[in-house]
Order: C-alpha cells, then sequence, then structure tokens
C-alpha cells in the first residue's frame, strides 16, 4: 500500500496524452483509463470503424503510423495545439512461425512498428516531456526477457530492443523529472494472435485482459511522485497456449 505522498491526475489541470493502437484491446483500454484519470486522449490507430467506445476528451485519429510523413505532420500538429505530458507507445505488430518463413516486408513491419516508431515519437515528444516532467509508458513482452519456442524470434528481438531503449532512457532524462515506464505482459486475449499458429488457452487462469494491462497504467499513474516502476512483469497464473486447428 502506498504510503502518504501520491501524485493523482484526478482534479488537476487536464493532461495531454497520445496512444498509439488506441482502437483496440490493450491500447483502447489505457485510453479509457486515462480519460477516466482527467487526460484528454488522442488516439492512433489505422481503423476506428469498429471502435465503439467514445468520450469528448477522445479524439480518434486514422493513420498508418508505418507512413512517417503523416505521422510527424499529426504530431506536430497536436504539439502546436497542445502541451504534451504522456506518451504511450502501445501499437505493436507479430508474426509468428519459423524465421525462414517470414518475408523481407513482415521482418521490417516488426522492427518499424515495435521499435523504430516508439523511438521516433520519443525523439519527436521529449522536449514537451521534459518541459512538463511527463510519462512515457512502453508496452513491451515477456518475449524480450525470456526465449521463446513458438516461432517469434523477430517480434522477441524488437520487444527486446524497445524494452532496453526504455531503460537507457531512462538514465538520461530521470533528471528532467521525466518518467519512463516499461510493461511486459504476457498472452493477452486480444486479437493479436490472429496471425499466429496458437492462441490464448481456454482457461481463464492461463491468459491475462486487455483491462488487466491497463489496470498497470493506473497503478503507475497514481503511483507516489517520487517513484519510477521503471519495469514491470504481468503474467497469467498458469503457462498454457492453445494450438489453432
Amino acid at each position: 500500500m502506498w504510503i502518504a505522498k501520491k501524485y493523482s491526475f484526478k482534479g488537476d489541470i487536464l493532461k495531454n496524452a497520445i496512444v498509439t493502437g488506441a482502437s483496440t484491446g490493450i491500447g483502447l483500454e489505457i485510453a479509457k483509463v486515462l480519460l477516466k484519470n482527467n487526460f484528454k486522449v488522442f488516439g492512433i490507430a489505422r481503423d476506428f470503424s469498429k471502435t465503439e467506445y467514445s468520450d469528448d476528451s477522445f479524439t480518434k485519429k486514422e493513420l498508418d503510423i508505418l507512413d512517417t510523413e503523416k505521422l510527424l505532420d499529426y504530431i506536430n500538429k497536436i504539439k502546436h495545439e497542445n502541451e504534451i505530458h504522456m506518451l504511450v507507445n502501445n501499437a505493436g505488430v507479430g508474426f509468428f512461425g519459423p524465421h525462414e518463413e517470414l518475408n523481407p516486408k513482415k521482418i521490417s513491419q516488426i522492427c518499424r512498428i515495435n521499435l523504430e516508431i516508439p523511438m521516433i515519437l520519443t525523439n519527436l515528444l521529449l522536449r514537451e516531456l521534459k518541459k512538463n516532467s511527463g510519462t512515457i509508458i512502453n508496452i513491451s513482452s515477456v518475449t524480450a526477457k525470456i526465449v521463446s519456442k513458438h516461432g517469434c524470434a523477430a517480434y522477441a528481438a524488437s520487444k527486446a530492443g524497445l524494452s532496453h531503449f526504455s531503460n537507457t532512457l531512462f538514465e538520461e532524462v530521470r533528471k528532467y523529472g521525466v518518467k519512463v515506464h516499461t510493461i511486459h505482459p504476457d498472452i493477452t486475449k486480444t486479437e493479436f494472435y490472429r496471425n499466429a499458429n496458437f492462441e490464448p488457452n481456454d482457461d481463464e487462469n492461463s491468459f491475462l485482459l486487455a483491462e488487466e494491462i491497463a489496470g498497470i497504467v493506473k497503478f503507475i499513474i497514481n503511483a507516489p511522485s517520487s517513484v519510477v516502476i521503471s519495469e514491470i512483469d504481468i503474467k497469467p497464473q498458469k503457462n498454457m497456449i492453445k494450438r489453432k486447428k
């Protein structure tokens, strides 16, 4: 239980957050948590057509983050009109199977979406975040820290890069009051595994829910102001998957 000094965004002046991959799954649930904690959220995703959730403080932008020029234009527009207090690098992609079965396009997408884009967005927003003693939350993966047997070497490498980038960046910016957090979720019941030959097991104790990952974000933003939860792993009780038929 946290003692005495907490910082909560509830009741404070409205703060602005950018969340990538905000149309479904973990990104959407994180957006909901931030909206309930006095944030205005700029959500970025390729497609919001199936996103029924709406809020006056939730701005949805359909954008392919691999289109770097359009991404830069949009981020610069947000910066020009708003102060930025938080960046959540949540968008991710994975193609699973033996490495020799991946093609160069898929390998490029994995590296660009999971690592390059978070680095670019951080680069664009870091001066703003320094000015506002802001927060960066990177959604990595447990595969960044373990050897997986499920054919995801390129994915694991990209997430390991993101985690190491986060840790090194924190050492660079902590003196400016910027907080950098890395969340390592295990298998989560979302559409992420639609391209894999496996999926979460039917046992509810063998997978996480997107809401549970978002709960970690709530925990982070309500931690004492003197504390940075630099890394956190979240796993289901059981280690089980199900092969698709």
